[in-house]
């Protein structure tokens, strides 16, 4: 992440982690045993709950860095290794059907829409990256984040009109299609810091 990067940039950063279309077979798979009716509030409620936790991180993020005494370049080179996983698993999806595993049945709190599924660790570590990297931004990055998330939201909320419009294969395409653009930020975020480490001594 270096000091150009923009809200607008940002919010398409979050956007792509956030990866709304690949998220929408898995939230209807993981939800067609809830009654139809508890549904969409299941899923605002695993929404909000993931907004939550991604706030945290964003608000918690430096503090969370000194603590563990970690280094912005190993957050930097850690995330985007784990940000290149999960764009492969975006590109060449497991055959177990979701990018996070099989799922369960019944009701899920939490696991697995909210954490991994939204909030998952390539969003987490693109927000330590952001505030570690350029402090003083939080409301920056809380708007940029706030924005990703309403349109992921949009997007889940409507996931059923979706699946039934666009159909499964659409949605495949655009999933990896999104992939494709993590792998070359992942690469960035790797290369970035491996060069601010060798700059570092």
């Amino acid at each position: 992440m270096h000091q150009q990067m923009t809200i607008v940039s940002a919010c398409i950063t979050l956007f792509l982690v956030l990866d709304a279309p690949g998220n929408v077979p898995f939230f209807l798979s993981v939800l067609k045993e809830v009654p139809p009716k508890r549904r969409r509030w299941v899923m605002i409620r695993e929404l909000l709950i993931a907004l939550g936790v991604l706030v945290a991180f964003l608000l918690g993020g430096r503090e969370l860095l000194a603590i563990m005494q970690l280094r912005q370049e190993a957050i930097s080179i850690g995330g985007g290794v784990v940000l290149f996983l999960i764009a492969i698993k975006m590109v060449f999806p497991p055959k177990d059907g979701g990018i996070f595993g099989p799922v369960g049945q019944g009701e899920p709190f939490i696991v697995p829409l909210a954490i991994p599924g939204v909030a998952g660790p390539s969003a987490m570590a693109t927000l330590l990256l952001m505030t570690s990297a350029q402090p003083g931004r939080e409301v920056e990055w809380g708007v940029a984040l706030l924005i990703a998330w309403l349109a992921t939201a949009a997007i889940l909320l409507g996931s059923t009109w979706l699946f039934k419009i666009m159909g499964e294969s659409v949605l495949a395409a655009l999933e990896r299609v999104m992939g494709m653009l993590l792998i070359a930020l992942s690469a960035q975020m790797i290369l970035g810091g491996v060069e601010a480490y060798l700059r570092a001594g």
